[in-house]
C-alpha cells in the first residue's frame, strides 16, 4: 500500500479527480489518499504561495502527489503553485506523453506517439531578471551540468523501461554555444552509454517544425526548459486535444502528476469536465509507483472507452462518437471496460517494464580554471561605440586593456558599422596586453578608475578558461 497525497483543487479538479481515484481505485490500485487542500480557497485566505506549511510536510512525507488542477488569483503577487512545487521539491523532470487516438479523436497526425522529456528547474525559468538600463533588461538563462546530466539520463532510462527506440534532443547551441551547447554536449556523453537506443540531435526550430509537421519522425524528445514547455504543448494539442494529456514531475525523492490543462472554472459543478488529462497523470503515477499492472488496465479500459465512442463534450464529434457523457458516467464507462482491450488503437504493455535506473549525480573533478579578463557593462547613452572605446582606452594599464565592444551581442568596435543600431547598454572586453592571465587586482583598478571617471558600471562578468577552453562567448561578429 502506498501513501498518496491528493489535492483536487479547483474549478472542474474536484469533479474530475473523483472521477479519476473512482477508476483507479476499482481497477486494484493500492493506495492509501491523504488529502490536503490548495489553490485559490488557500491563496485568498492570505497565503501567495497557495499552500500551507503543513500541507508541504505531508507532500514532502509521502513523496507522490497526485494535483487536479488549481486557479491562481490575478494580481496580488501570487505565486504559481505548479512552478513553486517543482522547485521546492527538486522535481527535475517534466514527461508527457502525446499519443494520436485517431481515428476516434480528430487530429491531422494519426500515427503520432511521442513523449516529450522537459528539464523543469532551470534555463531561463530561473526566473533572475534586471533593468540595468533605460533601455535594456536581462533575463540570466541557467544551464548546469548537473542539471543536463539527470534530464538527460532519465530520457534514456525512460526510453529503456518503456521500450522506445529513439531518443532526441532539440537545442539552439548554434547561437548559445555555452549553455545549450553545454545541454547538447552532455546529451552526446550519455547516448553513448546506451548504445541500443538509437540518438540525435536537432536545432530547436527546424527540430519544432519537423515535429509540428511530422511527429512521427521522433519517439523520444529531451530538451531544456523553455523549449520544452512550448512544444509539450504543442505536442499534445496536435494529437487532438490538450484536454487528454497528463503530465509527470519526477524528482530524486518525490513526484507531483496532473493533467497539464488549467481549472476551467466555467465548466465546474455542471458533469462535463473531461477527466482524462488526470486519468493519464494517474497512469504514469501507478507506473512510477511499480503498479504496472492495475496501470496497464486502466490505461486500456480507457483507450477501449474512447474506441466504443464513449466521449465527453470536448471531444465528441457526431459520426465519429457514439454516445456523449458527463464526467461521472464516462468514470462508469471505463470502469465497465477494466480488464478489456482496444481492438484497434494499440494496447498498452507494462509488464515487462523494470525500475529507472536514476543514480544520483556525481560532481566531476574540477577543471583547471584561469581568469583571462573581464567584461565591464557600461550604461553609456551615446550611440558612436569609437567615441565610447576612446573613453573606456583611458583605463587600459600594463596589464589590460579594452579589446572589444559589442551591443546587444553584435561586435561595435573595433571596425563596427555605422548601420548597427545600438542601445545604451554595452558590453567592453578587457584582456591581458599580452596573452597571459589576470588578476582580481586588475579588475578591481578598473572598476576604481571607471568610478573615478564617472563612468557607470551596471555589473561585471568575468572570463575564464576552463582546462585551456574559452568559458564564454565571442562577440557576434568577432
Amino acid at each position: 500500500m502506498t501513501k498518496v497525497t491528493v489535492a483536487k483543487g479547483d474549478g472542474i479538479g474536484p469533479e474530475i479527480m473523483e472521477a479519476t481515484l473512482e477508476i483507479i481505485l476499482a481497477a486494484g490500485a493500492e493506495i492509501e489518499i491523504e488529502e490536503i487542500e490548495v489553490g485559490e480557497k488557500v491563496y485568498l485566505a492570505g497565503n501567495t504561495s497557495g499552500i500551507a506549511r503543513e500541507s508541504w510536510d505531508i507532500i514532502r512525507k509521502n513523496k507522490i502527489f497526485l494535483k487536479a488542477p488549481i486557479t491562481t488569483p490575478q494580481g496580488g503577487g501570487y505565486k504559481s503553485l505548479n512552478v513553486t512545487t517543482r522547485k521546492f521539491l527538486g522535481l527535475y523532470s517534466n514527461v508527457r506523453p502525446c499519443r494520436s487516438l485517431h481515428p476516434f479523436v480528430k487530429t491531422k497526425h494519426p500515427v503520432m506517439d511521442v513523449v516529450i522529456v522537459r528539464e523543469n528547474e532551470e534555463d531561463l525559468y530561473a526566473g533572475i531578471e534586471h533593468q540595468q538600463t533605460d533601455e535594456v533588461v536581462q533575463c540570466l538563462k541557467l544551464i548546469s551540468r548537473p542539471g543536463c546530466e539527470k534530464i538527460v539520463r532519465y530520457a534514456f532510462e525512460y526510453a529503456k523501461q518503456q521500450g522506445r527506440k529513439k531518443v532526441t534532443c532539440f537545442t539552439k547551441d548554434n547561437i548559445m554555444k555555452q549553455t545549450d551547447g553545454l545541454f547538447h554536449k552532455v546529451f552526446d556523453e550519455i547516448a553513448k552509454e546506451y548504445p541500443e537506443i538509437e540518438n540525435e540531435h536537432w536545432i530547436i526550430d527546424i527540430g519544432a517544425a519537423k515535429m509540428a509537421d511530422t511527429p512521427e519522425a521522433f519517439d523520444v524528445i529531451v530538451m531544456p526548459n523553455l523549449y520544452g514547455d512550448v512544444l509539450s504543448d504543442v505536442a499534445a494539442q496536435i494529437t487532438g486535444s490538450v484536454g487528454l494529456a497528463g503530465s509527470a514531475n519526477i524528482g530524486e525523492e518525490c513526484s507531483m502528476f496532473e493533467a497539464i490543462h488549467g481549472s476551467a472554472p466555467r465548466r465546474a459543478g455542471q458533469n462535463l469536465a473531461n477527466p482524462s488529462g488526470l486519468l493519464q497523470g494517474a497512469i504514469m503515477m501507478l507506473n512510477h509507483i511499480g503498479q504496472t499492472a492495475v496501470a496497464e488496465k486502466v490505461q486500456n479500459a480507457w483507450l477501449k472507452t474512447m474506441e466504443d465512442g464513449i466521449h465527453t463534450y470536448d471531444i465528441y464529434k457526431e459520426g465519429t462518437s457514439k454516445q456523449q457523457v458527463g464526467t461521472k458516467e464516462f468514470a462508469q464507462a471505463i470502469i465497465a471496460n477494466l480488464g478489456k482491450q482496444p481492438s484497434i488503437l494499440k494496447a498498452v504493455s507494462y509488464a515487462n517494464n523494470s525500475a529507472l535506473n536514476l543514480p544520483k549525480y556525481k560532481r566531476q573533478a574540477a577543471a583547471k580554471k584561469d581568469l583571462v579578463g573581464v567584461d565591464l557593462f557600461v550604461h553609456w547613452a551615446g550611440n558612436n561605440p569609437n567615441e565610447l572605446a576612446k573613453i573606456l582606452h583611458q583605463l587600459d594599464n600594463a596589464n589590460v586593456s579594452l579589446s572589444m565592444i559589442t551591443n546587444r551581442g553584435i561586435k561595435v568596435y573595433p571596425d563596427g558599422f555605422s548601420e548597427t543600431f545600438c542601445t545604451d547598454h554595452w558590453r567592453c572586453r578587457f584582456k591581458p596586453s599580452e596573452n597571459q592571465g589576470i588578476s582580481k587586482n586588475d579588475i578591481i583598478e578598473l572598476l576604481i578608475g571607471a568610478n573615478e571617471m564617472n563612468i557607470d558600471i551596471i555589473k561585471t562578468e568575468n572570463l575564464y578558461n576552463f582546462d585551456g577552453i574559452a568559458g564564454y562567448s565571442l562577440g557576434q561578429g568577432q
